[in-house]
């Protein structure tokens, strides 16, 4: 499990501004906690916020098709109930971004500060050999990286049509806005199911990304 996710967090507090990301990095160092450490701990976050999200949007899902089959009784309740998968499906999009955006930073750090380092080896094996791995770890981040952003790529297309649903059934609460809404369930549908499954590949690539990580470390 992470070892310093509450630490490194504080610590980001306090070199929030931009430009502070290197003086971030140098601190954190001082600790022991290297940027390889740090990049690993940050997929993690990630592949956990993806994961968190699925869950939400599958739940979204249920909510709404709920609402479908509604048959009677207190609609109004129904679209709260909406209005609440809603902004939860926003608050865990939002940290899916921003936790990829954190991999990525720290992702670059890592493959600039590993590239310049290249030129300080005397010995060409072991430049070599560093360079070989550099290419092997920076070709499977961005495999996962691919697999991130077409995952986060895949959120807002079904997040549109639930702020145009819960919309629609704010000012509509009648059988009628049911009809409606019962003609967009497959197009629903198959949006989250295209959303779980490449945020399931993600998942994977995340955990493989730092199965190499533990393993090399």
């Amino acid at each position: 499990m992470r070892r310093f996710g509450l630490f490194s967090a504080l610590i980001c507090l306090l070199f929030a501004l931009p430009g502070c990301q290197s003086a971030y990095y140098k601190t954190m160092e001082s600790f022991g906690v290297h940027k390889r450490d740090i990049l690993k701990d940050n997929v993690e976050e990630a592949r956990d916020s993806q994961a968190e999200a699925k869950e939400q949007f599958q739940t979204a899902l249920e909510k709404f098709t709920e609402v479908t089959g509604f048959r009677g009784g207190d609609l109004e309740l129904k679209y709260k109930e909406m209005k609440r998968e809603l902004e939860r499906c926003e608050d865990k999009s939002e940290k899916v971004r921003t936790r990829i955006n954190d991999v990525e930073d720290v992702a670059d750090a890592l493959f600039n500060e590993w590239e310049d380092e290249l030129n300080q080896y005397s010995s060409r094996k072991l430049r070599r050999s560093s360079e070989k791995k550099l290419y092997e770890t920076r070709r499977q981040y961005d495999k996962l990286d691919a697999a991130m952003r077409r995952a986060e790529e895949k959120m807002e297309p079904v997040l549109v049509v639930f702020r145009d649903q819960v919309l629609y059934l704010k000012h509509n609460l009648n059988a009628k806005a049911i009809t409606s809404l019962q003609d967009e369930l497959t197009a629903v549908e198959e949006d989250v199911a295209m959303l779980v499954k490449e945020m399931e590949a993600s998942i994977a690539e995340a955990d493989s990304f730092i199965k190499t990580m533990s393993e090399e470390g």
